[in-house]
């Protein structure tokens, strides 16, 4: 790892979900990494675009294959503030993101081990390296707030 680490780039992660839930989405944020450098950051966005795809790591991965010219995405980290779910999981593998980073573990949709674990799937043509956990604290208090304030809103 680079100069920064795992927490700080997590953090920067952070920063992006708590964009999402300044804007009223669920708040997950990711970014990703090469060479210790951003490369691209992103947040939840599917209410806005009223598009079901717009989660923070489809988002991200949008960016980084613009800024890189390349849909191939390897040697890169992801980091995401929430367990990530099949689609994105899938557009990782397909991506072939060098390793992924995530916070809050999701019991009810998480493809990175809670429900499914899709990306170390000796079916598919590529398995991303996966390390949960990383300031899932700090994620979860903020997922937990976010939804304790919508259900005060009802």
């Amino acid at each position: 790892m680079g100069v920064k680490g795992h927490e700080y780039w997590m953090r920067q992660a952070l920063i992006m979900a708590q964009k999402a839930a300044d804007m009223g989405e669920v708040p997950v944020g990711a970014v990703v990494v090469k060479d210790d450098e951003l490369i691209a950051a992103a947040h939840n966005q599917p209410i806005l675009k009223h598009d079901p795809t717009a989660h923070a790591e489809i988002q991200v991965l949008r960016l980084a294959g613009e800024k890189l010219n390349n849909y191939r995405l390897i040697d890169t980290q992801l980091y995401v503030t929430l367990e990530p779910c099949a689609m994105c999981a899938g557009a990782m593998i397909h991506a072939r993101i060098g390793a992924l980073f995530f916070a809050a573990s999701d019991a009810k949709t998480g493809a990175a081990g809670s429900v499914y674990q899709l990306l170390q799937s000796d079916k598919l043509n590529h398995r991303v390296p996966v390390e949960g956990g990383l300031l899932a604290d700090e994620s979860t208090a903020m997922l937990q707030t976010f939804f304790r304030q919508r259900r005060k809103k009802r």
